[in-house]
């Protein structure tokens, strides 16, 4: 990707479909005078997520989309992103998969974090995986989004040591701390900054 030149910002939207942790703090790391990126849009496929009250308060334009039919979502979210100027698509939770059509569209510009090491434990329930398998680390993922489920390059990871006594929610709680760092620095890397 291009280097990001020091005023003209990456515009970028977030694509959430739960609690928006990982969107509140792309947010925040999007206001710093280091940040190449800039979010413009928010979207989710769910009403009900409680992520989307960080487009109020942000004053964020938000787009709620129900992915029953999926190309004709895609097809609305497309044309969207093609009138905004959207260079850079972030997955922060974002529960569908998107279609190889879509992602070839925007090939090389949609980055996703996932909360294990991949390419082990693709996909949901990692954390239940990680503990009946005795692993002794785990970690989150930054990585690019191709048309196979969570498999594109990986640009950065972060390991984190389980301990005896860690349940599903402490491994939980301890990756989403370790995201919430990764997803800025694999942003910086990316833009070479």
């Amino acid at each position: 990707m291009a280097k990001s030149t020091g005023y003209k910002r990456i515009k970028t939207v977030v694509f959430i479909s739960g609690n928006g942790s990982n969107l509140y703090n792309l947010i925040k790391f999007s206001k710093l005078k280091t940040s190449p990126i800039i979010i413009d849009l928010i979207i989710s496929n769910d009403l009900k997520s409680k992520g989307l009250r960080f487009a109020k308060i942000f004053k964020i334009k938000k787009y709620i989309f129900n992915f029953k039919n999926k190309s004709l979502a895609e097809r609305k979210i497309l044309k969207i992103l093609k009138k905004k100027k959207i260079n850079l698509i972030c997955l922060a939770g974002f529960m569908k998969i998107l279609s190889k059509n879509f992602i070839k569209k925007f090939k090389g510009k949609i980055l996703n974090i996932h909360p294990s090491l991949l390419p082990k434990y693709k996909g949901l329930d990692t954390h239940k995986r990680v503990i009946e398998n005795k692993e002794k680390y785990t970690g989150c993922t930054v990585h690019y989004v191709t048309s196979k489920l969570d498999s594109g390059k990986i640009i950065i990871q972060k390991k984190i040591k389980i301990n005896k006594n860690d349940t599903q929610k402490k491994i939980a709680k301890k990756v989403l701390v370790e995201e919430h760092k990764l997803y800025p620095q694999a942003i910086l890397k990316i833009f070479n900054l």
